[in-house]
């Protein structure tokens, strides 16, 4: 019940199979694979891979069309689902599986989403004919054009009769180069009265995909025309923050009757907007709702009509202020007999609205030869007044107040304060003694400050003076009225140089002032290994080492290592920048979590080690010649195999502890599965799983068991299937699924008798050949099995080959009956080299009988049955539960319990039970 045997480790293979909802699937040239799929529709593909130890798989995918960008999401499952496929989502998708050894395994599919919208027919008139009225003209076209993939055929009636180029010598029917079948065109030369009709356009893709054609009519009239819109609103419209806004939109003309829409040219319009029979109602508006809106009118005759207007919400904001001294004297100051300006900024909306006045004391002040008032360009500086004032006095000092407003009111006005007085004067940075450099620890906060002196005192901006980069807030650039910017939680990526600088505005426009603060952060040591797994067995050595990688201040760095509580051993560094602890010989009380913590005047920096006996995962071997057998009709059993990932690695394995529970079910059920000897890395070890009910699933965990106790755990679940995984043989040009011998639910061309029927046996399956005609004698069937790799107990020589027992049942009743063969194909052998290793032909009688043959592969193989039709149509044979094992086969047991349930399925079910057993056809 448990056995060993080397395995040699085997790389990734992958093939996809699909199910979901799938139009089609096939072949293109190059052995491209392509699903086809309706949009709307799920969308299911599953990597089935080999490969041990067990791949890694991942779903990737590439867009579609060029039009699409480019795509990479990744899905690292063995099943891609998409619900409700979309046309977006078509494309190559991507099955790529590794396990580490040689090159990943690689397969894709590409998937094309079927769909088809309903199509839209827009009329046009001839270049250069156009009359007062629009269908009054000789030449008219109609175009019929939908979105669609495959291409649209597109065929157009005039009521119930069929247009067809030449059909109609006032008809010409054409497709523009241009368009590469996206469109047909259907011209009308010479408008006649038969002419005004209703016309269809159908658009058709073959119901593929079970896609219905798509129809849409058009009545041409006389009255036809494009259409035509008046806005009854002004333009532009000028309104204040608050009020509500109705843009009302009429039709003037146009046959049909044109349909109306509103849009915005900054966007989508804004989410409180109301629209109804044309007319947009924008409540509460404000200033981010201001732009232009248009009005669209579309009846697909012409060209669509469209008028704009724009909307202007009036608006006051960001008030500043700068001095100028005398620009004809060196100096910065402000002095009596000089001239100095007070500029005011305003950003107004809209600006021409924008007027300013000025105050003296809170008296209005006027324009005079030494008190000069003047707006400048708005194309050069919009929003902005000055006051010069020349020869200033002393009885020129005092508050001067620019005040801001809007012609028509409804705005709050801005007022703006600027004291002129003989403490005006230009402002200074310094930084306080003591503040640079500032030394801070991680994660703590801290303040940089820089004094500004000066009247008025301008704000203050702080930016990086070392690089360029972002300021904590994520800005370049951060302001401050009072000249500290504060640091919140600092980070060592924070160390450098801060520049403080003063702003021209609501200050003196003179040369900027700066200053320069350097900021230390002091971190803990930063060290490497944080964590690590150190896996050892009892008596062995083990060595661990901790590295520091950076810190601050580096100096007077020492070093403690720790097992749990207890100090093992501490000291400073020197030279070096790491730190070694060696165990020479580990004893049980020598696992535990050692630390190692590394310490500057911040604090320490750790490294953790945890060294423990605990054994690695078995890792599940998933690729077991037919793993699943069944010796009583209501359970069955399951060849589980394994290997063990890095086996010597710990103390040896004893034991394994083998948990089972019944899927959907809490309860496991344990034993422990001895071990006797040491486990070889890449040993395959075996342990058959018996009365397991079917057709129950079962979870399977595993884990190991050394003096340490147990290791980690693998699990896997342990599916009941009756079916052979077997690909079809080049012989085989046609399959039948039948429903019952004489119904054929699917047929390819009717030539061979190359038919392997698959019918269910309560939850097994038999496979045989149909014999009826057209089938002749002489027909031949095959079925081939997968590729088998040689798997010998010695991996490095396989002089002697190894033995495996090939076994089946059949079943040759009729007075028909021709021959079963069954072969041994191996790798770059032909089917006509391999001659049969067994062979039986005619009337065996009506019962169940087995065959066992001994075979010794040399290199990679494959297992063929071969059926030859005999004379007459009674001569079905039948095959039943193949297998393959290792080793020579033992005798033959008796076939009477094998025999008695066949009898009893027969007489439950009648002849057989029906049901194609692959949910999943394989790509």
């Amino acid at each position: 019940n448990f056995s060993y045997f080397y395995l040699t480790w085997s790389p990734p293979t992958v093939r996809i199979v699909h199910s979901g909802h799938t139009c089609n699937v096939e072949e293109e040239r190059y052995s491209e694979r392509v699903y086809t799929i309706r949009e709307g529709e799920t969308l299911e593909l599953t990597c089935l891979v080999t490969g041990h130890p067990r791949p890694q798989i991942r779903w990737t995918k590439t867009a579609g069309s060029v039009s699409d960008r480019f795509q990479d999401s990744s899905v690292f499952n063995e099943t891609l689902h998409i619900a409700k496929i979309q046309r977006h989502q078509g494309g190559r998708y991507y099955c790529k599986a590794e396990n580490g050894l040689g090159s990943p395994a690689i397969k894709s599919i590409r998937v094309d989403v079927y769909y088809l919208d309903e199509p839209v027919v827009t009329v046009h008139q001839s270049i250069g004919e156009a009359k007062e009225q629009f269908y009054y003209e000789r030449t008219v076209f109609l175009r019929c054009i939908a979105n669609s993939n495959p291409p649209i055929r597109y065929s157009w009636y005039r009521g119930r009769d069929v247009l067809s180029q030449g059909s109609d010598k006032g008809v010409e029917i054409y497709e523009p180069f241009f368009t590469q079948g996206e469109t047909k065109i259907l011209k009308l030369k010479n408008l006649r009265p038969k002419d005004y009709a209703n016309y269809s356009c159908i658009a058709s893709i073959r119901n593929v995909c079970g896609i219905a054609d798509r129809r849409v009519v058009f009545r041409l009239t006389n009255k036809t025309a494009p259409a035509s819109i008046k806005l009854l609103v002004e333009d532009p419209i000028v309104v204040n923050p608050g009020q509500t806004v109705s843009l009302v939109c009429i039709t003037t003309g146009g046959e049909p009757t044109p349909s109306l829409n509103w849009t915005l040219s900054s966007g989508s319009l804004p989410e409180k907007s109301l629209m109804k029979d044309g007319t947009l109602t924008l409540p509460a508006i404000a200033s981010e709702d201001a732009g232009v809106y248009s009005c669209i009118a579309s009846n697909n005759v012409g060209n669509p009509a469209k008028k704009s207007t724009t909307i202007i919400v009036r608006a006051l904001k960001k008030g500043r202020f700068w001095i100028t001294p005398d620009p004809y004297h060196n100096d910065d100051n402000i002095q009596i007999g000089r001239e100095v300006k007070i500029s005011c900024q305003v950003e107004a909306t809209p600006p021409e609205e924008l007027q300013f006045s000025w105050l003296k004391n809170g008296r209005a002040l006027r324009s005079s030869e030494r008190m000069v008032i003047t707006q400048t360009d708005p194309d050069i500086s919009p929003g902005t007044t000055n006051l010069d004032i020349i020869d200033l006095k002393f009885t020129d000092f005092g508050t001067y107040t620019c005040v801001a407003s809007l012609r028509g009111g409804g705005i709050p006005e801005i007022s703006i304060d600027v004291n002129i007085s003989s403490p005006t004067v230009p402002p200074n940075l310094t930084v306080p003694r003591g503040k640079s450099p500032m030394a801070v620890r991680e994660g703590e906060t801290v303040e940089l400050e820089c004094l500004v002196s000066g009247k008025p005192k301008p704000i203050i901006l702080w930016s990086r003076a070392d690089k360029e980069a972002p300021m904590p807030d994520g800005s370049m650039q951060m302001e401050s009225y009072d000249g500290v910017l504060r640091i919140v939680n600092v980070s060592r990526e924070m160390s450098g140089s801060y520049r403080c600088q003063t702003s021209q505005y609501n200050g003196f426009n003179v040369k900027p002032r700066e200053a320069v603060i350097e900021l230390i952060v002091h971190y803990p040591p930063a060290v490497e290994p944080v964590w690590q797994e150190v896996r050892q067995g009892l008596g062995r050595p083990v060595a661990m080492n901790c590295r520091v990688l950076r810190a601050h201040p580096s100096r007077v760095l020492r070093y403690e290592w720790r097992l749990g509580s207890r100090l093992l051993h501490a000291g400073t560094f020197d030279s070096r920048d790491d730190t070694d602890y060696t165990i020479r010989s580990l004893v049980r009380e020598g696992y535990g979590e050692y630390t190692c913590d590394i310490i500057n005047e911040v604090g320490p920096g750790r490294c953790t080690f945890l060294v423990t006996g605990k054994a690695y995962p078995p890792e599940f071997y998933y690729d077991t010649y037919n793993p699943l057998w069944q010796n009583r009709p209501r359970v069955y059993g399951y060849k589980l195999q394994w290997t063990q990932m890095n086996p010597n690695a710990v103390d040896r394995i004893m034991a394994y502890r083998l948990g089972i529970r019944q899927t959907g079910q809490q309860r496991w059920w344990e034993q422990d599965i001895p071990v006797e000897g040491n486990i070889q890395k890449g040993e395959l070890i075996t342990h058959n799983l018996t009365e397991l009910i079917r057709p129950e699933a079962y979870v399977v965990r595993l884990t190991p068991i050394t003096r340490f106790g147990e290791g980690d755990s693998s699990t896997r679940v342990v599916t009941y299937s009756g079916i052979y995984s077997f690909d079809d043989g080049t012989n085989c040009p046609e399959f039948h699924f039948l429903k019952s011998p004489t119904e054929t639910l699917i047929t390819r061309e009717e030539t061979l008798m190359c038919v392997m029927i698959v019918f269910v046996w309560l939850s097994g399956f038999y496979m045989y050949i149909e014999t009826s005609r057209p089938r002749k004698e002489g027909d031949t069937a095959r079925l081939l099995s997968p590729t088998f790799n040689v798997a010998p107990k010695n991996p490095h020589s396989i002089t002697s080959p190894p033995a495996y027992c090939f076994s089946f049942y059949y079943h040759m009743y009729g007075k028909h009956i021709g021959t079963l063969n069954a072969f041994v194909k191996q790798k770059g052998q032909s089917t006509s080299d391999a001659g049969p290793v067994w062979s039986l032909s005619g009337n065996q009688g009506d019962r169940w009988r087995q065959a066992k043959i001994s075979i010794h592969p040399t290199a990679s193989f494959q297992v063929m049955f071969e059926g030859i039709r005999g004379p007459g149509i009674e001569g079905d044979i039948a095959i039943d539960d193949v297998t393959l094992e290792e080793g020579e086969c033992p005798d033959p047991p008796s076939n009477r319990m094998y025999q008695a349930c066949i009898s009893m399925v027969t007489g439950l079910f009648g002849l057989v039970l029906t049901l194609h057993p692959l949910n999943m056809p394989i790509i």
